[in-house]
């Protein structure tokens, strides 16, 4: 199976055994040296690329040295986070009139891309990141030698995580600010949280490469974006005006969160947020229009879908230990919002 196949969003053949002209080093990560999604020379292969691992795109090259046109994508996935890194060799242009369902934080290495988002228009570089926000539209004009690394969140894990931190419903799409200042003193935790990331796909034998801990480093990542980017939802993460409800709610979901692979009762959530069995089901209904234990079952659904997605195929102990022994016991079972049976996601 190829990494286009292995990174979950894209589904296409690589290409077979390219001849690569000598360029030089372009800075890629160490910790995607070796993990390389496509190399090509050809202008409408990348953009067909580029579209299945970002969002459909036309490419166009610029008028000096188009003739050195050799691009690259190297990329890993963890469970709803990405590490991408992209490189055009040469002054080009990028238009995604439509972005895909997720979020991207798009950090220029080297050069600068001038930006154009609905109808917006400003320059990243290497101390000025671009953040995406789905539905939008955006076009990236790249400079000569302009590669960009990308972290990519899946929106309905992001909405998730803020629905869970906020302790209720969002009533509305998360839409970021699209410019942000990687110099500001705030942004010194993003810094740290993409670090961490790299380090953990770099070093055998980190937590995450031994399947652990993959949940927090993914939370680490989305709260740093939260809190340090401004979005129509900012306010009330930095200065929260929280209803006791609402906290026993907050509480209640972070509980869960943690212990989805055990039995939980609803006397085990009335123990750990000091409050009663009504007053959770009351906040649940109020906040999130559900129940715990369906809000229960249905996050360790998304959890053993996601297992069965990463892993292609290949029955894993990480549906087993969310209770979750085959396909056939999902079927029925999976909300409609998942879009289709854990067979059919086998069989993708």
């Amino acid at each position: 199976m190829s990494r286009l196949s292995r990174l979950g969003f894209i589904d296409v053949r690589r290409t077979t055994s390219p001849v690569r002209r000598r360029v030089r080093s372009r800075g890629i990560p160490p910790a995607l040296a070796d993990r390389e999604i496509f190399y090509s020379e050809d202008v409408q292969e990348t953009a067909d690329l580029l579209g299945k691992a970002l969002s459909p795109a036309a490419l166009t090259l610029g008028e000096v040295g188009a003739q050195g046109f050799a691009a690259s994508l190297h990329g890993v996935r963890l469970r709803d986070v990405s590490m991408l890194y992209v490189d055009l060799t040469v002054a080009a242009t990028l238009d995604m009139p439509v972005l895909g369902p997720y979020f991207a934080v798009h950090m220029p290495t080297n050069g600068r891309a001038v930006c154009r988002q609905d109808g917006r228009e400003f320059e990243a570089n290497p101390i000025r990141a671009v953040v995406t926000s789905p539905g939008t539209s955006l076009t990236m004009r790249f400079d000569h030698d302009s590669p960009q690394l990308v972290i990519r969140f899946e929106q309905e894990a992001l909405v998730r995580y803020l629905t869970r931190v906020l302790g209720r419903s969002l009533g509305r799409p998360v839409v970021f600010e699209p410019e942000l200042d990687l110099t500001a003193e705030a942004a010194t935790r993003w810094h740290g949280a993409v670090q961490l990331l790299h380090t953990e796909v770099f070093y055998p034998g980190s937590l995450v490469q031994r399947g652990q801990g993959i949940g927090a480093v993914e939370e680490l990542l989305m709260s740093s974006l939260l809190l340090l980017q401004p979005s129509n939802h900012h306010a009330q993460l930095v200065q929260p005006v929280e209803p006791a409800g609402r906290r026993v709610v907050r509480e209640a979901m972070d509980y869960l969160e943690r212990r989805l692979c055990e039995r939980v009762t609803m006397a085990d959530l009335a123990r750990h947020t000091h409050t009663s069995i009504r007053t959770i089901q009351q906040g649940f209904r109020d906040e999130l229009g559900t129940t715990p234990m369906l809000y229960l079952r249905e996050r360790r659904l998304e959890r053993a879908r996601e297992d069965l997605t990463r892993r292609r195929g290949h029955r894993h102990r990480g549906g087993r230990a969310l209770g979750v022994h085959a396909p056939g016991q999902l079927r029925g079972a999976l909300p409609p919002a998942l879009g289709e049976s854990p067979s059919q996601t086998l069989r993708r």
